[in-house]
């Protein structure tokens, strides 16, 4: 009689622990798209700040060459050369001293893009001259989208927003 009750209470039955894998086995199942999400709502926000950023320096160094303060060659459009002006910067011409104005801290990477070694080539650039549907590269730095290929959680292609 005291060996059958040591028996008894010396573990967990074969059933108690499949029923508790099979409940962590569900929890892992709803966690892990639920994490995915997340993930990929991080990347989302970071996309929005980056495309907020770099199209404010655009906008700011467009402000800049209608206040005169750039110089311009004709032809211009008045929109950056490249991206990497906005971060080295330009002479203020109406300055005495020539001091020089920067636009951006630095060009955040695309966080979609593979490889965000470069950050300013992880970004895809438009043109002013070239159409809204078909953004192509060109003189000058219009507007700058992603390249991902991928979908919004809100519908809309990220290469859209």
């Amino acid at each position: 009689m005291i060996m059958r009750l040591a028996r008894r209470s010396s573990g967990f039955t074969f059933i108690e622990l499949m029923a508790t894998l099979a409940i962590l086995g569900v929890l892992v199942l709803v966690a892990a798209p639920l994490g995915q999400v997340v993930a990929q709502r991080r990347k989302e926000h970071d996309l929005r700040v980056a495309l907020i950023e770099i199209r404010q320096g655009i906008d700011d160094y467009k402000r800049a060459t209608e206040q005169g303060r750039i110089l311009l060659k004709i032809g211009d459009s008045g929109y950056p050369p490249t991206l990497e002006v906005l971060t080295q910067g330009v002479q203020d011409v109406r300055s005495p001293t020539r001091q020089t104005i920067y636009f951006l801290r630095r060009i955040p990477a695309d966080p979609f893009a593979a490889d965000q070694t470069q950050p300013a080539a992880t970004w895809g650039l438009r043109a002013y001259a070239s159409p809204p549907d078909d953004p192509q590269p060109g003189a000058d730095v219009y507007d700058v989208y992603t390249r991902s290929t991928a979908m919004g959680l809100n519908g809309v292609p990220y290469r859209q927003w």
